[in-house]
């Protein structure tokens, strides 16, 4: 894409970014600091739909899986430069963001869940990633509230934790402060294209708002718009619930670590909050918090951590997570130029936002991205002409 600079002319903005979740802000942020005058629209408000959810784990060694050697790379980077993120992100904005560097203890509360602990440790060790086997006796010495029933773990210390919602404050507040400018209750039903390329966003109301790229953040809603053929890529809802309990002094929380199983996660936050999640359910664009995804959450986190039963529970909610075909996150230049793609990022959004953020930027700027993003261009989903017409 031609780099572009922060001339002004009849565009609304030099870049418009569809949504307003951890990743659109990052990228629009991202953008702000290089110059270009930046537009945000969203439907709702910002961090309203899988950010205002996420639990926040930044965790590539907890979440690494067999078969995903790109996407591990991808994450382990995304992780790298979470530190130096919330550094920048706190100064430009004046707040905390929630950043605790905590580990992750992942167990098995019995021996079927032992043998998916040994494969994972496996791989874990194959790539030489920083994570420790741990006997029951052990990990209960780690942390004492978990139960008796614990037969083994992994800690990964490298593995933390950021609070979504106070990310989601943070960026909206560094792109204003940066001279971006967010629009909400802003509902956006495509893209209008001339001459090849993009050259303007068409709003629900049939409004029309002249830009010179537009970058694509809107999550799970990203399949939704209508963009033209060659830019178009295919993201999936896939429905989770989570819950937040409350400690106190009568009741504290039972870890200090995130504590995962292979069913369920235990975050414990600074303010005395206890993030459980989350359901994984294919059912389209359906919210609702079901009394059978609360009941199965408890159920699965009480049997790693008994005392979550004196706990107050303070909420429930329900997000979409976007998902792409593979599972992967779609980030980069679309075929179209001008169009941006920041969407699919699956369970990794809030991870990932920095990372995206970097790329999204540097292709408006005309320069290299991440090479550890490279792998996950729209581009992979393009068949070729040849094969079309074939």
């Amino acid at each position: 894409m031609t780099a572009m600079g922060p001339e002004k002319g009849a565009a609304a903005a030099d870049v418009v970014v569809v949504g307003a979740g951890v990743v659109g802000l990052a990228a629009a942020w991202s953008a702000a600091r290089r110059g270009l005058r930046v537009l945000v629209l969203e439907a709702s408000a910002p961090g309203a739909g899988a950010s205002g959810v996420a639990a926040g784990m930044l965790a590539p060694v907890t979440e690494a899986d067999f078969g995903e050697p790109e996407l591990i790379e991808l994450n382990l980077a995304a992780a790298r430069a979470w530190p130096r993120f919330v550094r920048e992100l706190e100064a430009a904005a004046g707040t905390g963001v929630g950043y605790r560097e905590t580990g992750t203890l992942t167990v098995a509360v019995d021996r079927d869940e032992a043998d998916v602990l040994r494969r994972l440790h496996g791989l874990q060790a194959e790539l030489g990633l920083d994570a420790e086997w741990l006997t029951g006796s052990a990990s209960r010495r780690l942390e004492p509230g978990l139960s008796p029933r614990v037969a083994a773990g992994i800690l990964a210390s490298g593995d933390h934790q950021v609070s979504p919602r106070a990310v989601v404050s943070a960026l909206a507040g560094a792109v204003a402060a940066a001279g971006g400018e967010i629009r909400h209750g802003v509902r956006v039903r495509g893209l209008e294209c001339g001459a090849g390329a993009v050259d303007a966003v068409v709003l629900e109301d049939g409004a029309r708002l002249p830009a010179r790229a537009v970058v694509l953040a809107a999550g799970a809603e990203s399949a939704g718009l209508d963009v033209p053929e060659a830019a178009r890529v295919s993201v999936r809802p896939v429905k989770g619930q989570i819950l937040r309990l409350r400690g106190g002094a009568a009741a504290p929380l039972p870890a200090t670590r995130v504590i995962r199983t292979p069913e369920v996660y235990a975050v414990p936050r600074a303010d005395g909050r206890l993030v459980v999640g989350a359901t994984m359910e294919e059912r389209g664009f359906d919210t609702s918090v079901t009394a059978g995804g609360v009941l199965e959450l408890l159920r699965r986190a009480y049997e790693a951590l008994p005392g979550i039963s004196e706990l107050e529970l303070v909420e429930a909610r329900a997000g979409l997570r976007p998902a792409a075909a593979d599972n992967g996150p779609i980030i980069g230049p679309a075929a179209v130029p001008g169009v941006i793609w920041a969407t699919g990022h699956w369970r990794h959004g809030i991870l990932l936002a920095p990372i995206t953020g970097e790329a999204v930027a540097a292709a408006l700027a005309g320069e290299e991205p991440p090479a550890q993003t490279l792998a996950f261009s729209p581009a992979r989903f393009t068949r070729p002409a040849a094969e079309v017409s074939g």
